[in-house]
């Protein structure tokens, strides 16, 4: 079974193959195929970044609030 770290790399190297020109969908005749979906890459990469972090106890993102100076 795969781990998540290793399918957070699988889902990183989808979204480089096609950000370096890879082939997101073709169609032959009348027929469509669709091999990967960048915006659905994004989303799954977020959720197993998420998780990974869930399970190393990793990055903790803070946001910065308060008043601006003048």
């Amino acid at each position: 079974m795969a781990t998540t770290a290793s399918l957070l790399a699988a889902v990183e190297a989808a979204i480089e193959a096609l950000l370096n020109g890879g082939v997101e969908s073709y169609s032959i005749g009348s027929r469509s195929v669709t091999k990967l979906d960048l915006a659905e890459l994004f989303a799954q990469r977020e959720k197993l970044q998420n998780q990974v972090n869930r399970e190393t106890g990793g990055i903790v993102r803070l946001a910065r609030m308060g008043r601006t100076s003048r």
